[in-house]
Formats: C-alpha cells, structure tokens, sequence
C-alpha cells in the first residue's frame, strides 16, 4: 500500500528523503554514512581533536554556566561532553554514529571521566533515555546539518528538554565563513545541503527567539598548540530560557 500523508510526522519523513543520507544528521537513514565519516580517525578533521571549544570553555570561566544536567547533541567522539563531566556537570552525550559513541567511550575511559554516552536518533531517544530536564543543551556542529524543516523538531526538542532558567549554547556556520548561502527553498531544489548552512546572526536570533540571547560573536580562532578548539568561521552562541 502506498503511503499517504496524514500527519505533520508524514510530512517531514517526506521532505527527509529528498535529502542525501549525510541529512539525516540524527535519524536512521544517515546513520551508515555518519559511521563511515567517524570510521577513520586519522583524516585531518579539525573537530576530531580532543580539545573543547573554546567558548564554551569561556561560558564556564566567566560562571556564566554554572553545573547541572547536560546534554551535548551529536557529541561525536565526546571532546566537549568530557569537558563538561570534568567541569561537575552530570553529562548525557547522544550520537547517531556507533563509530562516534564508540571513540567517546574509549576516551572516556582513558581519561577517568564519567558520561553517558548514547548511540542513535536525539529526537527518539527523548522519549526514553534523554528524559530531562537539562540546565545545559549544547551542540556544536550539528545545527547547520539538518535541512530546514527539520528546525520545526529541533525547537520542539528544545522545548522538552531545556530546563527552565537552562541555557542552550551552539556553535553552527556563519554567513561569509562556511556553508551553503542558499535560500531555504533551494535547498529542496536541488536535493542536497551543499555541506551544511550558513547563518546569519539575525537569522539565529530569530530562529530561537524564544530564548533569551546571553552572547553571539564568532567563535575564536584556536592555534594548532592550544588547548582548545576554535575556527573563524563559525558562530557561537549562548541562549537562556526564562525561568
């Protein structure tokens, strides 16, 4: 039998599949080609280094996150959820990639540093073992990945998990750095996300304007010798929920 569209849920899985697998930053189909880009370590991948990023390093020495419960989206091979347990946060770290949850674990274990690391789909995975509420969501890197409409389940993840008076902290593409420029529609056009999308400022504060802005700037360029991560050409932002 066909399928038939009778739910927004329908609707979305509809607008998913005109996409390329490496859409499907956090559902079942993009999962093989997620573990491939994991699969191989040694590829000169600037976030694949074992160093936080360096405003959320900022967020926390200038007491602006203060401790709690946090989750990191597509935390990848774990630098900033590590950083965050290390720091006394009680941290849920979630991947679609077994071969990314596997690293995290692996440099979890060296370190002595203690997260729950979860492998699948962040917006299932909120109705059984992301349960919240969360003083901190942070994602770095995973924003930019998903196509348009898929805004709609981000801000509804959010809504569920963010803790009030939690904060809500990314680091995603700027305008004039890195990523596709394109107007949403194009995007369905031409049937892929050209790498990922780049934002503007404005763009950002009206997408999550039901939070608070506590700080947007670009993120700071790191050197390869610092012990943090950093690149020019993507945004960093810090948001708070009322409450």
């Amino acid at each position: 039998m066909d399928r038939h569209i009778r739910t927004v849920d329908d609707v979305l899985a509809l607008l998913d599949g005109l996409f390329a697998p490496e859409a499907d930053r956090w559902t079942d189909r993009g999962a093989a080609w997620w573990d491939g880009f994991y699969a191989d370590r040694s590829k000169p991948v600037p976030f694949f280094v074992a160093k936080p990023d360096e405003n959320l390093v900022s967020y926390l020495d200038r007491g602006l996150l203060t401790g709690g419960r946090a989750l990191d989206l597509g935390c990848g091979p774990g630098r900033n959820a590590l950083h965050l347990a290390a720091r006394g946060f009680d941290v849920d770290g979630v991947d679609l990639s077994p071969a990314a949850v596997e690293w995290a674990g692996e440099r979890a274990r060296e370190t002595g540093t203690g997260v729950r690391f979860h492998c699948g789909d962040a917006f299932a995975l909120t109705e059984t073992d992301l349960t919240g509420p969360y003083d901190l969501i942070y994602d770095s890197g995973c924003f930019h990945h998903l196509p348009p409409h898929r805004r709609i389940t981000y801000l509804g993840l959010l809504d569920r998990l963010l803790a009030p008076g939690g904060h809500f902290a990314l680091t995603c593409f700027a305008v004039g750095g890195m990523g596709s420029e394109l107007p949403d529609a194009d995007f369905y056009r031409r049937a892929r996300l050209e790498g990922g999308l780049a934002y503007t400022a404005d763009s950002l504060r009206w997408i999550f304007s039901d939070l608070d802005e506590v700080e947007l700037r670009r993120m700071r360029d790191e050197p390869g010798e610092s012990e943090r991560f950093g690149e020019a050409f993507l945004w960093a932002g810090l948001f708070r929920r009322a409450g």
